[in-house]
C-alpha cells in the first residue's frame, strides 16, 4: 500500500508541494513576517537569518503573497559564489535588463530602471537575495551601492537579504558597517520546540486529508530527539516512516520505522 491509501490522505503529506495559504503558522514567524512586510513599505531592507532547514523559504513564500502585484515588483536573485560584476549580471536578467556592459554601466542602468518603475509605473521595486551567506564579503557591497539613489536623498529601492545565520558573522564586521547601516530590520527564525513539533507534524497530515494522527508518542519523540525541531529533517523523516509503515501494512508509525527512516535517510 502507498501512504494515500494506508492513511487515507488526499495528498502525500510532508512534501514540499504546499501552498502559501497552507504554510504552519506560528507567532515568531507572523512576527518576522509582518516586521519584514512593514520594513518593505517603508522602501527599506531588511535581512533575514536562519539556520538551514528552519523555514526560511517558506516565510519568502509568504512574505511574497502579502505584497500586492500591482503595487510592488519584486524580484529574487539565487546568490552563488560571483564577483560584483557577475551579481549584477544576475540582477539585470532579473529585472529583464541585457547583462552588458561594465560594472558601473551596469549599476547605473539598474537605477535607471528601478527609478522609472518607481516613478513613472507606480510600483515599488523589491529585490530579495536568496542564500545570502554566499556573498563574497566584497561583494555584499553591492547592496549599498545599488540603495543609494540621489545621494543617498531617496528610498526606491528594497533589498531582503535571506541567508543561513553565517551571514550574521559578515554583516557584524567592521567592513560592513556601511551596508548593515542601511539594514532597518534584522529577523532571525529558530527550530521548533518539542510542543511546537507535535503542532506541525498535525498541521501538515491534517492538510494532507489525514483525520487521526497515525504516529504515536515514541514515534513523535523520536522524531524531535532526531530532528530538533528542524522543519526540512521532520518532513524526511515522517514522510519516510509513513512509507515504511504502509508498506507493512501497519496504521501506526512507531519509533521502530522513525529510527529506520534515519538510517535510510542518512546513512
Amino acid at each position: 500500500m502507498d501512504v494515500r491509501s494506508a492513511f487515507g490522505c488526499h495528498a502525500i503529506p510532508f512534501t514540499r508541494e504546499i501552498a502559501a495559504s497552507d504554510h504552519f503558522v506560528l507567532p515568531f514567524y507572523e512576527q518576522a513576517r509582518e516586521s519584514l512586510r512593514r520594513t518593505i513599505e517603508m522602501r527599506m531592507s531588511a535581512v533575514l537569518l536562519a539556520p538551514a532547514g528552519t523555514g526560511k523559504t517558506a516565510l519568502l513564500r509568504g512574505l511574497l503573497a502579502d505584497l500586492p502585484e500591482a503595487r510592488y515588483q519584486v524580484r529574487v536573485v539565487k546568490v552563488c559564489d560571483l564577483g560584483k560584476r557577475d551579481l549584477c549580471r544576475e540582477v539585470a536578467r532579473a529585472v529583464g535588463m541585457a547583462p552588458t556592459g561594465t560594472y558601473p554601466a551596469l549599476v547605473h542602468k539598474l537605477q535607471e530602471r528601478f527609478e522609472h518603475e518607481s516613478s513613472n509605473d507606480g510600483l515599488r521595486p523589491v529585490i530579495v537575495f536568496d542564500d545570502a551567506h554566499d556573498l563574497r564579503a566584497d561583494v555584499l557591497a553591492l547592496l549599498r551601492v545599488l540603495t543609494n539613489f540621489k545621494m543617498d536623498s531617496r528610498l526606491v529601492l528594497s533589498v531582503v537579504l535571506s541567508g543561513q545565520t553565517a551571514l550574521r558573522k559578515m554583516l557584524e564586521s567592521d567592513e560592513q558597517l556601511a551596508v548593515t547601516r542601511r539594514l532597518a530590520c534584522t529577523v532571525t527564525l529558530r527550530p521548533l520546540t518539542r510542543e511546537e513539533t507535535l503542532a506541525y507534524l498535525d498541521h501538515r497530515l491534517r492538510i494532507a486529508g489525514v483525520s487521526a494522527s497515525p504516529f504515536d508518542q515514541g514515534a513523535v519523540d523520536a522524531m524531535y530527539e532526531i530532528s530538533r525541531g528542524n522543519l526540512r529533517a521532520l518532513d524526511g523523516l515522517a514522510l519516510e516512516a509513513m512509507q515504511l509503515a504502509a508498506r507493512a501494512g501497519q496504521q501506526t508509525v512507531g519509533s521502530n520505522q522513525v529510527l529506520t527512516a534515519r538510517r535510510n535517510l542518512w546513512p
